[in-house]
Protein backbone atom coordinates (compact mmCIF):
# COMPACT_ATOMS: atom_id res chain seq x y z
CA UNK A 1 0.00 0.00 0.00
CA UNK A 2 2.99 2.26 1.01
CA UNK A 3 4.22 1.96 -2.42
CA UNK A 4 1.04 2.71 -4.09
CA UNK A 5 1.07 5.77 -2.61
CA UNK A 6 4.70 7.09 -3.20
CA UNK A 7 4.10 6.30 -6.77
CA UNK A 8 0.46 8.73 -6.44
CA UNK A 9 2.40 10.90 -5.42
CA UNK A 10 5.13 11.26 -7.17
CA UNK A 11 3.12 10.96 -10.46
CA UNK A 12 1.02 14.07 -8.45
CA UNK A 13 4.08 15.86 -8.45
CA UNK A 14 5.23 15.39 -12.07
CA UNK A 15 1.84 16.49 -13.32
CA UNK A 16 2.31 19.71 -11.11
CA UNK A 17 5.50 20.52 -12.29
CA UNK A 18 4.86 19.93 -15.76
CA UNK A 19 1.72 22.19 -15.54
CA UNK A 20 4.62 24.93 -13.75
CA UNK A 21 2.50 25.34 -10.89
CA UNK A 22 4.20 26.69 -8.03
CA UNK A 23 4.23 23.98 -5.07
CA UNK A 24 5.80 24.50 -1.60
CA UNK A 25 9.15 24.19 -2.37
CA UNK A 26 8.50 27.25 -4.09
CA UNK A 27 6.34 29.14 -2.13
CA UNK A 28 7.60 28.09 1.39
CA UNK A 29 10.73 30.50 1.36
CA UNK A 30 10.33 33.85 3.51
CA UNK A 31 10.67 36.78 0.61
CA UNK A 32 11.92 39.68 1.47
CA UNK A 33 9.61 42.00 -0.46
CA UNK A 34 10.21 45.04 0.94
CA UNK A 35 14.29 45.66 1.27
CA UNK A 36 14.25 45.19 4.69
CA UNK A 37 17.69 44.41 6.74
CA UNK A 38 18.87 42.37 9.46
CA UNK A 39 22.13 42.07 11.74
CA UNK A 40 24.93 45.07 10.53
CA UNK A 41 22.15 46.41 7.66
CA UNK A 42 22.57 43.54 5.59
CA UNK A 43 19.33 42.33 2.99
CA UNK A 44 17.32 39.53 5.43
CA UNK A 45 15.76 36.51 4.41
CA UNK A 46 15.41 35.45 0.90
CA UNK A 47 16.01 37.64 -1.72
CA UNK A 48 14.86 35.61 -4.89
CA UNK A 49 13.17 32.81 -5.55
CA UNK A 50 13.38 31.17 -9.28
CA UNK A 51 12.16 28.16 -10.47
CA UNK A 52 12.12 26.08 -13.76
CA UNK A 53 10.10 22.75 -14.91
CA UNK A 54 12.76 20.58 -12.55
CA UNK A 55 14.62 23.34 -10.42
CA UNK A 56 13.98 25.72 -7.72
CA UNK A 57 16.99 28.22 -6.91
CA UNK A 58 16.92 30.39 -4.03
CA UNK A 59 19.52 33.23 -3.64
CA UNK A 60 19.76 34.10 -0.15
CA UNK A 61 21.86 36.45 2.51
CA UNK A 62 22.30 34.13 5.11
CA UNK A 63 20.57 37.05 7.87
CA UNK A 64 17.32 36.32 8.96
CA UNK A 65 14.83 38.86 9.74
CA UNK A 66 14.76 38.87 13.39
CA UNK A 67 17.37 39.75 15.37
CA UNK A 68 20.56 37.84 16.70
CA UNK A 69 23.50 37.77 18.70
CA UNK A 70 25.32 38.33 20.63
CA UNK A 71 27.78 35.01 21.01
CA UNK A 72 29.14 34.45 24.03
CA UNK A 73 33.29 33.26 23.44
CA UNK A 74 32.37 33.10 19.20
CA UNK A 75 34.57 35.69 17.75
CA UNK A 76 33.38 35.54 14.33
CA UNK A 77 30.57 37.80 12.79
CA UNK A 78 27.60 36.88 10.31
CA UNK A 79 28.12 38.71 6.94
CA UNK A 80 26.36 38.22 3.80
CA UNK A 81 27.28 34.76 2.05
CA UNK A 82 25.19 35.80 -1.46
CA UNK A 83 23.98 31.72 -1.37
CA UNK A 84 22.30 30.39 -4.69
CA UNK A 85 21.23 27.38 -3.53
CA UNK A 86 19.77 24.64 -5.93
CA UNK A 87 16.75 22.26 -5.08
CA UNK A 88 15.25 19.45 -7.17
CA UNK A 89 11.57 20.05 -7.44
CA UNK A 90 11.34 15.87 -7.91
CA UNK A 91 13.47 14.66 -4.67
CA UNK A 92 13.66 10.59 -5.15
CA UNK A 93 15.08 8.29 -2.42
CA UNK A 94 18.84 8.00 -2.78
CA UNK A 95 18.80 3.74 -3.28
CA UNK A 96 22.79 3.79 -3.40
CA UNK A 97 26.19 4.53 -1.58
CA UNK A 98 24.16 6.62 1.96
CA UNK A 99 25.06 10.40 1.65
CA UNK A 100 26.35 11.70 4.60
CA UNK A 101 25.53 15.14 6.17
CA UNK A 102 29.00 16.86 5.93
CA UNK A 103 30.10 19.51 7.86
CA UNK A 104 28.83 23.37 6.77
CA UNK A 105 25.16 23.88 5.23
CA UNK A 106 23.26 20.58 4.62
CA UNK A 107 20.18 22.78 3.82
CA UNK A 108 18.62 26.37 3.98
CA UNK A 109 16.19 27.17 6.73
CA UNK A 110 12.75 29.12 5.12
CA UNK A 111 13.93 32.75 5.77
CA UNK A 112 17.31 31.68 3.68
CA UNK A 113 19.83 30.67 6.90
CA UNK A 114 21.72 27.60 6.61
CA UNK A 115 21.60 24.38 8.72
CA UNK A 116 24.28 22.75 9.80
CA UNK A 117 24.35 19.24 10.83
CA UNK A 118 24.71 18.40 14.64
CA UNK A 119 28.94 18.05 14.20
CA UNK A 120 30.89 21.16 15.83
CA UNK A 121 33.42 20.16 13.16
CA UNK A 122 36.47 18.83 15.71
CA UNK A 123 36.53 14.77 16.01
CA UNK A 124 38.81 12.59 18.13
CA UNK A 125 41.91 11.46 16.14
CA UNK A 126 43.69 8.56 18.35
CA UNK A 127 44.49 10.58 21.14
CA UNK A 128 43.32 14.37 20.77
CA UNK A 129 40.62 16.38 19.12
CA UNK A 130 41.65 18.00 15.41
CA UNK A 131 39.59 19.87 12.86
CA UNK A 132 37.06 18.17 10.58
CA UNK A 133 34.82 15.31 10.61
CA UNK A 134 35.21 11.67 10.22
CA UNK A 135 32.45 9.04 9.14
CA UNK A 136 33.97 6.28 10.68
CA UNK A 137 35.03 7.43 14.39
CA UNK A 138 34.12 9.94 16.59
CA UNK A 139 32.67 13.43 16.17
CA UNK A 140 32.06 16.18 18.93
CA UNK A 141 28.14 17.22 19.70
CA UNK A 142 27.97 21.12 18.03
CA UNK A 143 25.04 21.24 20.68
CA UNK A 144 27.48 20.32 24.03
CA UNK A 145 30.44 22.02 22.50
CA UNK A 146 28.81 25.02 20.93
CA UNK A 147 25.46 25.71 22.53
CA UNK A 148 27.02 28.39 25.02
CA UNK A 149 27.82 30.43 22.01
CA UNK A 150 24.50 30.15 20.47
CA UNK A 151 21.80 33.43 21.00
CA UNK A 152 18.34 33.07 21.91
CA UNK A 153 17.29 32.12 18.61
CA UNK A 154 20.10 28.99 18.90
CA UNK A 155 22.16 29.87 16.25
CA UNK A 156 26.01 31.62 15.57
CA UNK A 157 27.61 32.39 13.01
CA UNK A 158 30.72 30.19 11.62
CA UNK A 159 34.53 31.15 10.72
CA UNK A 160 33.66 32.88 7.26
CA UNK A 161 30.59 34.56 8.40
CA UNK A 162 28.21 31.79 7.63
CA UNK A 163 25.34 31.88 10.29
CA UNK A 164 23.73 29.27 10.91
CA UNK A 165 21.61 26.81 13.23
CA UNK A 166 22.48 23.01 14.34
CA UNK A 167 19.53 22.50 16.32
CA UNK A 168 15.64 23.86 16.10
CA UNK A 169 15.90 27.27 14.70
CA UNK A 170 13.73 29.08 17.65
CA UNK A 171 12.54 32.41 16.94
CA UNK A 172 11.44 31.27 13.18
CA UNK A 173 8.74 29.77 13.97
CA UNK A 174 6.07 28.91 16.86
CA UNK A 175 7.31 25.54 18.38
CA UNK A 176 5.24 26.07 21.21
CA UNK A 177 2.17 25.35 19.35
CA UNK A 178 2.22 21.74 20.23
CA UNK A 179 -1.89 21.47 18.84
CA UNK A 180 -1.26 22.12 15.40
CA UNK A 181 0.69 20.54 12.67
CA UNK A 182 4.51 22.37 12.06
CA UNK A 183 4.92 24.48 9.07
CA UNK A 184 7.96 24.07 6.90
CA UNK A 185 10.78 25.17 7.89
CA UNK A 186 13.55 24.77 5.47
CA UNK A 187 14.28 22.49 2.62
CA UNK A 188 17.09 19.84 2.56
CA UNK A 189 19.92 19.86 0.07
CA UNK A 190 18.25 16.18 -1.53
CA UNK A 191 15.13 18.90 -1.88
CA UNK A 192 13.09 17.50 0.51
CA UNK A 193 11.11 19.49 3.30
CA UNK A 194 11.81 20.23 7.06
CA UNK A 195 9.42 20.88 8.98
CA UNK A 196 9.38 21.66 12.98
CA UNK A 197 8.58 19.34 15.81
CA UNK A 198 4.91 18.30 15.85
CA UNK A 199 3.05 16.53 13.17
CA UNK A 200 -0.09 14.03 12.75
CA UNK A 201 0.27 10.81 15.23
CA UNK A 202 -0.22 8.79 12.02
CA UNK A 203 1.89 8.79 8.83
CA UNK A 204 -1.68 8.50 6.81
CA UNK A 205 -2.28 12.19 7.90
CA UNK A 206 -4.56 10.85 11.10
CA UNK A 207 -4.57 10.89 14.82
CA UNK A 208 -4.06 13.53 17.00
CA UNK A 209 -1.12 16.43 16.59
CA UNK A 210 2.21 15.05 18.68
CA UNK A 211 5.57 15.63 18.86
CA UNK A 212 7.71 14.00 17.05
CA UNK A 213 10.38 11.89 18.57
CA UNK A 214 13.77 10.61 16.42
CA UNK A 215 14.48 7.02 17.12
CA UNK A 216 18.46 7.31 18.05
CA UNK A 217 18.42 6.42 21.85
CA UNK A 218 22.10 6.80 24.23
CA UNK A 219 23.89 4.07 24.88
CA UNK A 220 23.72 1.98 28.17
CA UNK A 221 26.35 3.74 30.60
CA UNK A 222 28.42 0.90 30.47
CA UNK A 223 31.47 2.33 30.67
CA UNK A 224 31.88 2.93 26.60
CA UNK A 225 29.84 2.63 23.24
CA UNK A 226 30.29 0.92 19.69
CA UNK A 227 32.39 2.89 17.32
CA UNK A 228 30.47 3.93 14.33
CA UNK A 229 27.29 2.97 15.99
CA UNK A 230 25.04 5.36 14.17
CA UNK A 231 26.28 5.37 10.84
CA UNK A 232 24.47 4.17 8.50
CA UNK A 233 25.78 0.56 7.88
CA UNK A 234 24.26 0.38 11.47
CA UNK A 235 20.89 1.13 10.14
CA UNK A 236 19.54 -1.95 9.55
CA UNK A 237 20.68 -4.01 12.94
CA UNK A 238 22.02 -1.66 15.31
CA UNK A 239 24.31 -3.19 17.72
CA UNK A 240 25.20 -3.46 21.23
CA UNK A 241 27.21 -0.94 22.94
CA UNK A 242 30.97 -2.24 23.32
CA UNK A 243 33.62 -0.21 23.35
CA UNK A 244 34.68 3.31 21.96
CA UNK A 245 37.83 1.67 20.15
CA UNK A 246 40.38 4.26 20.43
CA UNK A 247 37.94 6.97 20.93
CA UNK A 248 37.68 9.37 24.07
CA UNK A 249 37.35 7.81 27.49
CA UNK A 250 34.11 7.44 28.91
CA UNK A 251 34.29 10.08 31.82
CA UNK A 252 34.09 13.21 33.72
CA UNK A 253 35.29 15.13 30.41
CA UNK A 254 33.09 12.87 28.00
CA UNK A 255 30.33 11.99 29.71
CA UNK A 256 28.11 9.88 27.15
CA UNK A 257 25.87 11.82 24.81
CA UNK A 258 29.09 14.30 24.12
CA UNK A 259 29.76 12.48 21.21
CA UNK A 260 27.59 11.76 18.52
CA UNK A 261 28.29 8.72 18.15
CA UNK A 262 26.97 7.81 21.87
CA UNK A 263 23.66 7.70 20.37
CA UNK A 264 22.51 4.37 18.38
CA UNK A 265 19.90 4.02 16.29
CA UNK A 266 17.09 1.56 17.36
CA UNK A 267 14.42 1.04 14.87
CA UNK A 268 10.70 1.93 15.98
CA UNK A 269 11.80 3.40 19.29
CA UNK A 270 10.22 6.67 17.43
CA UNK A 271 8.45 8.38 15.59
CA UNK A 272 10.99 8.82 12.46
CA UNK A 273 13.87 6.69 10.97
CA UNK A 274 17.24 6.93 10.20
CA UNK A 275 17.52 9.68 8.82
CA UNK A 276 15.19 11.43 11.14
CA UNK A 277 12.47 12.00 9.12
CA UNK A 278 9.29 9.57 7.68
CA UNK A 279 6.76 9.19 4.33
CA UNK A 280 4.13 10.76 5.93
CA UNK A 281 1.16 12.99 4.78
CA UNK A 282 1.25 16.84 5.57
CA UNK A 283 -0.95 19.90 4.92
CA UNK A 284 1.53 21.22 1.85
CA UNK A 285 1.63 17.27 0.81
CA UNK A 286 -2.22 15.75 1.07
CA UNK A 287 -0.57 13.18 -1.03
CA UNK A 288 2.33 12.69 0.99
CA UNK A 289 5.78 13.32 1.00
CA UNK A 290 9.05 11.97 2.88
CA UNK A 291 9.61 14.68 5.30
CA UNK A 292 12.51 15.77 7.50
CA UNK A 293 11.68 16.69 11.67
CA UNK A 294 13.28 19.02 13.31
CA UNK A 295 13.27 16.74 17.36
CA UNK A 296 13.35 18.90 20.58
CA UNK A 297 11.41 17.48 24.30
CA UNK A 298 8.91 18.27 25.80
CA UNK A 299 10.58 21.70 27.43
CA UNK A 300 11.80 22.23 23.80
CA UNK A 301 15.21 21.47 24.01
CA UNK A 302 17.04 19.90 21.16
CA UNK A 303 17.17 16.09 21.59
CA UNK A 304 19.57 14.35 18.77
CA UNK A 305 20.09 14.13 15.62
CA UNK A 306 18.57 17.70 15.89
CA UNK A 307 17.69 18.14 12.10
CA UNK A 308 18.71 15.60 9.42
CA UNK A 309 20.15 12.09 10.62
CA UNK A 310 23.65 10.90 9.77
CA UNK A 311 22.58 10.72 6.26
CA UNK A 312 20.50 12.09 3.77
CA UNK A 313 17.12 10.25 2.74
CA UNK A 314 17.46 11.49 -1.01
CA UNK A 315 19.29 12.25 -3.48
CA UNK A 316 21.92 15.52 -3.19
CA UNK A 317 22.62 17.67 -6.28
CA UNK A 318 26.17 18.95 -7.18
CA UNK A 319 26.92 22.72 -6.31
CA UNK A 320 25.15 23.15 -3.01
CA UNK A 321 27.59 21.51 -0.46
CA UNK A 322 31.67 21.21 -0.15
CA UNK A 323 34.17 23.91 -0.82
CA UNK A 324 32.53 27.21 -2.54
CA UNK A 325 29.15 25.55 -1.76
CA UNK A 326 25.61 26.95 -2.13
CA UNK A 327 26.99 29.71 -4.86
CA UNK A 328 25.26 27.65 -8.12
CA UNK A 329 25.06 28.78 -11.72
CA UNK A 330 21.78 28.97 -13.17
CA UNK A 331 21.90 28.12 -16.69
CA UNK A 332 18.26 27.12 -17.54
CA UNK A 333 15.73 29.47 -18.25
CA UNK A 334 13.68 30.28 -14.91
CA UNK A 335 10.66 31.97 -13.98
CA UNK A 336 11.23 34.75 -10.49
CA UNK A 337 8.39 33.88 -8.37
CA UNK A 338 6.61 36.49 -6.80
CA UNK A 339 3.49 36.17 -4.29
CA UNK A 340 0.47 35.45 -5.84
CA UNK A 341 2.02 36.47 -9.46
CA UNK A 342 4.83 34.07 -10.35
CA UNK A 343 5.66 36.46 -12.78
CA UNK A 344 7.67 34.94 -16.01
CA UNK A 345 10.94 36.86 -16.31
CA UNK A 346 13.46 34.42 -17.95
CA UNK A 347 11.96 32.33 -20.20
CA UNK A 348 12.86 33.26 -23.27
CA UNK A 349 16.66 34.34 -25.07
CA UNK A 350 19.37 34.92 -22.96
CA UNK A 351 18.50 37.66 -20.42
CA UNK A 352 20.82 41.13 -20.16
CA UNK A 353 22.84 42.40 -17.70
CA UNK A 354 20.68 45.03 -15.59
CA UNK A 355 21.67 47.23 -13.20
CA UNK A 356 21.89 50.09 -11.55
CA UNK A 357 24.51 52.40 -8.99
CA UNK A 358 24.50 55.05 -7.10
CA UNK A 359 25.67 57.58 -5.72
CA UNK A 360 27.88 58.57 -8.66
CA UNK A 361 30.12 60.18 -7.90
CA UNK A 362 30.57 58.60 -4.67
CA UNK A 363 32.65 59.57 -1.79
CA UNK A 364 32.47 56.09 0.36
CA UNK A 365 30.09 53.19 -0.93
CA UNK A 366 29.01 52.37 -4.33
CA UNK A 367 25.37 50.39 -4.59
CA UNK A 368 24.58 48.27 -6.93
CA UNK A 369 21.03 46.98 -7.44
CA UNK A 370 20.60 44.20 -10.19
CA UNK A 371 17.47 44.64 -11.95
CA UNK A 372 14.68 41.68 -11.66
CA UNK A 373 14.75 41.04 -15.00
CA UNK A 374 18.69 40.74 -15.00
CA UNK A 375 20.56 37.33 -15.92
CA UNK A 376 22.42 35.12 -13.33
CA UNK A 377 25.19 34.83 -11.65
CA UNK A 378 26.70 38.05 -12.56
CA UNK A 379 30.50 38.81 -11.76
CA UNK A 380 31.55 42.48 -10.70
CA UNK A 381 35.37 43.91 -10.87
CA UNK A 382 36.11 47.68 -10.09
CA UNK A 383 39.41 48.82 -11.52
CA UNK A 384 41.17 51.65 -11.77
CA UNK A 385 42.34 54.22 -14.28
CA UNK A 386 45.56 51.96 -14.65
CA UNK A 387 43.86 48.76 -15.20
CA UNK A 388 44.30 47.21 -11.66
CA UNK A 389 41.43 45.33 -10.21
CA UNK A 390 40.66 46.92 -6.52
CA UNK A 391 37.32 45.18 -5.85
CA UNK A 392 35.47 42.21 -6.74
CA UNK A 393 32.61 40.67 -6.22
CA UNK A 394 30.56 37.56 -7.08
CA UNK A 395 27.69 35.77 -7.80
CA UNK A 396 25.49 38.61 -8.30
CA UNK A 397 21.51 37.63 -8.81
CA UNK A 398 18.22 39.55 -9.60
CA UNK A 399 16.74 41.94 -7.36
CA UNK A 400 19.45 41.96 -4.62
CA UNK A 401 21.33 44.98 -3.60
CA UNK A 402 25.08 44.97 -3.20
CA UNK A 403 27.82 47.39 -2.24
CA UNK A 404 31.78 48.19 -2.67
CA UNK A 405 33.42 50.02 -0.12
CA UNK A 406 35.47 52.37 -1.59
CA UNK A 407 36.11 54.70 1.52
CA UNK A 408 39.40 53.91 1.13
CA UNK A 409 40.49 54.22 -2.71
CA UNK A 410 42.01 57.60 -3.93
CA UNK A 411 40.13 59.93 -6.08
CA UNK A 412 39.64 59.33 -9.78
CA UNK A 413 38.40 57.45 -12.11
CA UNK A 414 37.36 53.77 -11.90
CA UNK A 415 35.23 51.56 -14.22
CA UNK A 416 32.77 48.89 -13.08
CA UNK A 417 32.55 45.82 -14.95
CA UNK A 418 29.52 43.37 -14.70
CA UNK A 419 30.00 39.94 -16.82
CA UNK A 420 29.06 36.50 -17.16
CA UNK A 421 30.19 33.65 -19.84
CA UNK A 422 28.44 35.85 -22.21
CA UNK A 423 27.84 38.83 -22.02
CA UNK A 424 30.20 41.98 -20.67
CA UNK A 425 29.26 45.90 -19.43
CA UNK A 426 31.21 48.74 -18.17
CA UNK A 427 30.58 52.10 -16.15
CA UNK A 428 32.73 54.47 -15.17
CA UNK A 429 32.85 55.50 -11.27
CA UNK A 430 33.91 58.84 -9.73
CA UNK A 431 35.53 58.54 -6.32
CA UNK A 432 35.56 61.86 -5.08
CA UNK A 433 35.26 64.06 -1.62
Amino acid sequence: MKNTVIVIALIFAAFSVTKGQPGPEITSWILNTTNATGYNGIPSNVQTVQYSASQVYVSASCIPGYNIGPWSANPNTPTNQNFVCKFTRTPVQNTGTPVFTGLGNTGLWSNGVAIFNPKDGQYWSGSAFTMGATTTGFNRNALVYEGASFDNCLGHPAPGGCYHNHVNPGCLYNSTLTTVHSPIIGYAFDGFPVYGAYAYTNSNGTGAIKRMTPSFVLAASTGSVLLGANTASAAASPATPTTRNGGPPVNSTYPLGNMLEDYIYLAGSGDLDFHNGRFCITPEYPLGTYAYFVTIDATGYPVYPFVLGPTYYGTVQAGNTGPGGSHVTISEATTVYTPGIGTNIHTTGIPEIKFTVEPNPTQEYLFIYMDVSSTNNVKGSLVDAKGKTVRTIDFLQPSIAYSLDMTDLSNGMYFLILETGAQKTTHKIIKSN
